[in-house]
């Protein structure tokens, strides 16, 4: 649209504002345009995707533990992180 900065077209779509500014200039090169504006008689159309939501690796609490010969290594889900607390308690007072 015009007035809108291809910084903020960018920021609004989540992606690198060099890409959309790129983009621009291969549009412009391929019709033979130096100006992108109002002044324009034909735009190209915009089709707009529906992307997926980002999958997420679970966040995990890693504790490793040594104490002489015993090594212990445990990897929990944050989402959990008071249980873990509670159970490595309760483990380390066994040793």
């Amino acid at each position: 649209m015009p007035g809108v900065s291809k910084a903020a077209v960018a920021m609004a779509h989540g992606i690198n504002d060099n890409l959309a500014r790129r983009w621009v200039v291969d549009a412009q090169q391929r019709e033979g345009s130096t100006s992108v504006g109002p002044e324009r008689s034909i735009l190209p159309a915009f089709v707009p995707l529906q992307l997926p939501a980002p999958v997420q690796e679970a966040a995990a609490v890693r504790i490793e533990l040594k104490r002489g010969q015993l090594a212990i290594s445990v990897s929990w889900p944050c989402s959990a992180a008071q249980q873990c607390s509670a159970r490595m308690r309760k483990l380390l007072a066994c040793i």
